[in-house]
């Protein structure tokens, strides 16, 4: 058996130290999923219903242990960290308003003889793999849904934030889940492997390399895969726009959470008349950031989530100030950002272009790159040039031109006048490097169920 720490971004402090499962645990484990499995999938939906909503009840009582929980394990400013709770019972909560329609039985056109209707089974056993980023979050977009469809899950969370995977289990216990049903298991990546080598369905939150290891683990099984591995989203900010409300809002999307969101804004694009009056209106909506420790709550720059990940965006950075590019932002005005911590300034750069990594590979730390374009094409043009395709959005007054532009974006969400935000009623899916496969809303549900036809003949004298 083999134990791993958490250690803190906030001052390098061992938060959490905890051991690895065994080969033995996971198998045991993956037994008792499997008996409470059949159990739980008879209970009925009403009674399916009833656990998860207990079990959000018992996760919001400790909205702001959890908050403080977060700040330490990750980074994320305490002011804004309880907010996760929030998003998580928004999310959990919706899933199950949608559980009767979502999963009733597909009934038929009549036909004379026969009774004809397709249901939707659980598939078994379901694996939640999770990262730190947003660990509740990224989480509940699966856990609740296969539950709800009479699945069992099992959560091996990110050994940065193990404390939340503890706390999925402990709230799930509270709401009186039998059993099995729910487990969480802390694993190195070979025994994650294991888990995966056994599920009916495996839904991953993280990198590409992540997402391909995981396809790779499943590849001898015809099992289903929800990859949600990232993205470089874009933001176009046109001619017509608000650009107080933009401004305000891409700033948030692109530093929020130390811009370590799958859907936070990487790289924007404005059009040439209003260029520089945007960007007027970026830098100092940037200005009054807060860089500091998390559990301060007049903070709102906490650290990334290691020092490592501060210096991949510091080189990038680098990179693109040694070819050109001109950084509007000082660090000085932001104290405690040295090199080596993982303490790290907010930066706006201007005179980017394409052949920069910092506007085409995901940086996933509170860096934004600002480009001027002529137009639509351009933007769309510029917008498409990624492997990936999570969210995109565009900043306009006109409505007929957003859904337009959208049309012609490669992107699982397409935004007007938003960003970085999920809603429980939409499909949450990406395209290209971004990964496959949907979570949430109705159309959540079908990947964590298997479709079972009934063909019933009732007139056997004709």
């Amino acid at each position: 058996m083999t134990s791993f720490q958490v250690l803190s971004p906030v001052d390098g402090r061992i938060v959490a130290e905890r051991s690895h499962a065994t080969g033995g645990e996971i198998d045991a484990a993956l037994s008792r999923a499997r008996a409470a499995q059949v159990a739980w999938a008879r209970q009925g939906l009403e009674q399916r219903k009833l656990a998860c909503s207990r079990f959000v009840v018992a996760l919001a009582a400790r909205r702001d242990e959890i908050g403080e929980e977060i700040s330490w394990q990750m980074g994320r400013p305490v002011r804004f960290a309880a907010g996760e709770v929030d998003g998580l019972e928004e999310r959990a909560r919706y899933m199950i308003s949608i559980a009767d329609a979502s999963l009733e039985a597909v009934r038929l056109e009549p036909r004379e003889g026969f009774r004809r209707f397709i249901r939707r089974e659980p598939l078994g056993v379901v694996v939640t793999i999770a990262p730190w980023n947003y660990p509740y979050l990224t989480a509940v977009n699966s856990i609740i849904p296969a539950l709800l469809a009479g699945n069992a899950v099992i959560l091996r969370h990110s050994s940065q934030t193990p404390l939340c995977a503890e706390r999925f289990a402990r709230a799930f216990q509270e709401a009186e889940l039998p059993e099995g049903v729910f487990q969480s298991l802390h694993t190195t990546h070979a025994h994650a492997e294991r888990l995966i080598e056994a599920a009916d369905f495996v839904a991953f939150t993280g990198s590409v390399a992540g997402g391909r290891s995981v396809q790779h683990a499943a590849s001898d099984r015809f099992i289903g895969l929800g990859l949600e591995l990232g993205g470089k989203d874009p933001a176009y900010v046109r001619a017509d726009a608000d650009l107080a409300h933009a401004a305000t809002n891409l700033v948030d999307g692109a530093f929020f959470n130390s811009g370590q969101s799958c859907c936070g804004i990487e790289r924007i694009y404005v059009q040439r008349d209003v260029y520089p009056d945007f960007v007027e209106a970026a830098v100092a909506e940037a200005r009054a950031l807060r860089l500091g420790n998390p559990l301060d709550p007049a903070v709102s720059l906490g650290p990334v989530v290691r020092a490592s990940a501060a210096s991949f965006v510091r080189e990038q950075t680098a990179e693109a100030l040694a070819a050109g590019a001109r950084a509007l932002l000082d660090p000085g005005d932001y104290p405690g950002a040295e090199p080596g911590t993982p303490y790290l300034a907010p930066q706006i750069l201007v005179n980017v272009d394409h052949d920069m990594r910092v506007m085409t590979e995901e940086s996933f730390g509170p860096v934004v790159g600002i480009m001027s374009v002529e137009g639509d094409d351009e933007a769309v043009r510029l917008m498409n040039d990624s492997p990936y395709g999570l969210t995109a959005c565009v900043w306009t007054a006109n409505e007929e031109a957003a859904i337009a532009l959208g049309e012609r974006v490669e992107t699982g969400t397409w935004f007007m006048n938003r960003c970085d935000y999920l809603d429980p009623a939409l499909a949450w899916t990406g395209v290209k490097d971004s990964g496959r496969g949907c979570t949430l809303s109705r159309i959540g549900f079908e990947s964590l169920t298997r479709p079972k036809s009934f063909h019933l003949r009732t007139n056997t004298s004709t």
